[in-house]
C-alpha cells in the first residue's frame, strides 16, 4: 500500500512539472494560434522563429552574455578563491559572509542597485551593462562551487611536489587545476544557467533597443504570445534533455568502467 501511494504521489508531481511542458510542445505544432482550438499539425511557427529578427537577435544576446559571464565569472571566482586560500581564517570567513549576501539578497534589489550605479558613472545601459551585471551575480556561485574542493590535502601535495624540484607553474598545473576542475566546471555551468534563467536584474540594466529570452517573453505577454516563442522553448527544452541524457550515459559508462577495473 505503501509503494502504492509512493508511486502515485510521484506520478502527480511529474504530471505537476512536466504536463504544462508537453502542452507548450504539442501546442507549438499547432497550425493555428488559437491555444485552445487544434486545427491541425504544422512547422509554421518554427519557421518563423527563425526568420525572426527579434527572437534571433534575444537568443543571440541571451546565450553570448551567459557564455561570456560565465567565463569571467569562472576566472575571477578561481583565482579570488587561490587568494582567499593565503589568508588567515578569520579573513577568509568575513570575506566568505560578503560573498554570499548577493545570493541571499532579492534580485530586485541587486538590479535597481544595479541600474543606479549604471545612472551615477554615466554608464549607457545596454549588451555590456548586462553582460558586467550577470557576471556580478555570477561570481559568488563559482566562489561557492571551487571554495570546496581546495583544501589541506592540495596545499600538502602543492608543498611536496615543489619539494621534489617541480615549479610553481607546472605543480599549480598539475596539481591544484586537476583538484579544482570538478568546482571550476560546476561553476560555470552553474553561472550559465543562472544567467539564460535571470530576467529581473536583466530587465533593470538592459536599454532600449536590446532584448534576452526572458525579457522579449515579457514585453511580448503584454501584447499576446505568439507561438513561437513556444516553439523557442520547445527547442530550448529537448536541446537541454539531449545533453541530459548524453552526460547520465556517459557518466553511467564510466561508473560501470571504474567497477570493472576495481
Amino acid at each position: 500500500m505503501k509503494k502504492t501511494i509512493g508511486r502515485i504521489y510521484i506520478l502527480i508531481i511529474m504530471l505537476f512539472l512536466y504536463l504544462p511542458i508537453l502542452t507548450l510542445i504539442v501546442l507549438s505544432f499547432n497550425d493555428a494560434k488559437s491555444m485552445s482550438v487544434w486545427t491541425g499539425f504544422s512547422l509554421h511557427w518554427y519557421e518563423e522563429l527563425f526568420q525572426s529578427r527579434l527572437m534571433m537577435g534575444a537568443i543571440v544576446n541571451t546565450f553570448s552574455i551567459a557564455i561570456l559571464a560565465a567565463l569571467i565569472a569562472t576566472v575571477v571566482g578561481t583565482l579570488a578563491v587561490l587568494g582567499m586560500a593565503a589568508m588567515k581564517p578569520r579573513q577568509e570567513n568575513v570575506l566568505m559572509a560578503f560573498n554570499n549576501i548577493p545570493m541571499l539578497n532579492a534580485d530586485i534589489v541587486t538590479g535597481i542597485a544595479l541600474m543606479l550605479f549604471f545612472l551615477m558613472v554615466s554608464w549607457p545601459r545596454g549588451y555590456m551593462s548586462i553582460l558586467f551585471a550577470h557576471t556580478t551575480f555570477c561570481i559568488p556561485y563559482v566562489i561557492l562551487s571551487v571554495r570546496p574542493r581546495l583544501n589541506k590535502n592540495t596545499d600538502r601535495l602543492f608543498e611536496a611536489a615543489l619539494d621534489l624540484g617541480a615549479s610553481e607553474k607546472y605543480a599549480f598545473r598539475k596539481i591544484v587545476l586537476p583538484e579544482l576542475k570538478p568546482g571550476i566546471m560546476s561553476g560555470f555551468l552553474l553561472s550559465f544557467t543562472m544567467s539564460v534563467d535571470d530576467f529581473i536584474i536583466t530587465y533593470f540594466t538592459r536599454g532600449a533597443g536590446i532584448n534576452t529570452i526572458s525579457t522579449l517573453i515579457y514585453s511580448e505577454v503584454k501584447i499576446g504570445i505568439r507561438p513561437s516563442l513556444f516553439a523557442l522553448s520547445t527547442i530550448i527544452f529537448v536541446t537541454a534533455l539531449v545533453v541530459l541524457i548524453i552526460v547520465n550515459v556517459r557518466q553511467n559508462r564510466l561508473d560501470k568502467e571504474m567497477a570493472r577495473s576495481a
